[in-house]
Parts: structure tokens; C-alpha cells; sequence
């Protein structure tokens, strides 16, 4: 079996699967084992594995962490890189959890994690599909007020600039005010957008 390759019906569409779904599709133990030294397979993280052939695109980390932490939401850093807001390239990818959720295990993968709940997890984020995985992100007005939110960690200069690439963009002012009050920053928020009107 070493050779061969998984059943088209029990191959992950995506290309990426976690070693729960392969185990639900019959690809388990001995069986994933053989797969991984054959080549077929690839680990990509504990747990997280991608067909060998699978196509990648610029955005695979994303999807990688969207099926290990489907409940997690990227955001701030990430979800600006995403939306071509600034110049940042970060190293981590920053998700966004709920305060009393467990940590997610993402062995093997760079990622930040930041805690929101009530509306600022709730609200401001769509999905978009990633290699067939479903990936939530952070809206580019989310974005830029959660940087407001989170300028302690991530430095005012990285919101400002934000701001003024958001405004460059000609993206909804509405949309940002609504977020701003969504993550409570539309004190914090307010000189620098008159300041850019």
C-alpha cells in the first residue's frame, strides 16, 4: 500500500486535510504512515497534511491554519497583508480567538494569537475560500480598527499607516466608523481621521 495513492473519494479537495479527516475517510495509522514516506503525503504540521501534488498558492499558510483552528479568525497584521493595507510583511500569522476558548495546537506553524470576544470576534469578518478551505478574515475596516485596538502590541505607526493606505484605497468610511465603535476606538480613532479627511 506504500505505493499507492488515496482513493480519489478520500483525498482532501483542498489538498490539505487533518489526521482526523483522513482517519474518517479510511487513511489511518500504518496506511499514513506508508503515504508519508512514499511521498504522497507531506506533514505539514502535527496533525495537518497536504498532498504532495496539491497546488499552493500565496495564501496556503492561511488555509494551513484555518484547518487547525477553524474557530480562529485572522486578523491584524495577516488580514492587512491580505488586503494590500500598508507595507507589513509579518513573520506570524496574527488569529484572533475567543477569550475563554482553548488554545488552538499549531505545532509547526508560526502563529500569533490575540483574544476578542462579544461582538469585536463576532462581527466585521468574511470568508473567503483559500485552496477550498474556508478561511476567515478580518474586513479591511475590522482590520484597521483593530490595529487602534491592539497599537500596543502591534505599534501605533503600523495603525496610522493602516489608516492612511485604507483611505488611499477610497475603501467605505462608514464601514470604519461602525467598526471603530465595534472595537471601541472611536475616541482613539477620531483625531487621526479628521486629521486625514
Amino acid at each position: 500500500m506504500a505505493g499507492t495513492r488515496i482513493p480519489t473519494d478520500s483525498r482532501p479537495r483542498s489538498g490539505l486535510a487533518r489526521a482526523r479527516d483522513l482517519a474518517a475517510r479510511g487513511v489511518r495509522g500504518a496506511r499514513l504512515t506508508n503515504q508519508v514516506r512514499s511521498g504522497i503525503l507531506v506533514r505539514r504540521a502535527r496533525g495537518l497534511y497536504m498532498d504532495a501534488d496539491a497546488d499552493v498558492t500565496e495564501h496556503h499558510s492561511l488555509a494551513e491554519v484555518a484547518r487547525l483552528a477553524p474557530n480562529g479568525i485572522v486578523c491584524l497584521l495577516t488580514a492587512l497583508r491580505f488586503h494590500g493595507l500598508g507595507t507589513q510583511l509579518p513573520s506570524e500569522i496574527w488569529i484572533a480567538i475567543h477569550v475563554k476558548a482553548w488554545r488552538p495546537r499549531l505545532t509547526g506553524l508560526p502563529v500569533r494569537i490575540v483574544h476578542m470576544s462579544g461582538p469585536a470576534l463576532t462581527k466585521g469578518f468574511d470568508v473567503h475560500d483559500v485552496e477550498h478551505v474556508a478561511v476567515r478574515i478580518t474586513s479591511a475596516a475590522k482590520t484597521v480598527a483593530d490595529c487602534f485596538k491592539f497599537r500596543n502590541k502591534i505599534g501605533l505607526d503600523v495603525a496610522l499607516e493602516a489608516l492612511r493606505e485604507y483611505r488611499r484605497q477610497r475603501l467605505s468610511l462608514d464601514d470604519l466608523h461602525e467598526m471603530a465603535r465595534v472595537c471601541r476606538v472611536e475616541r482613539v480613532m477620531r483625531p487621526y481621521l479628521e486629521a486625514i479627511l
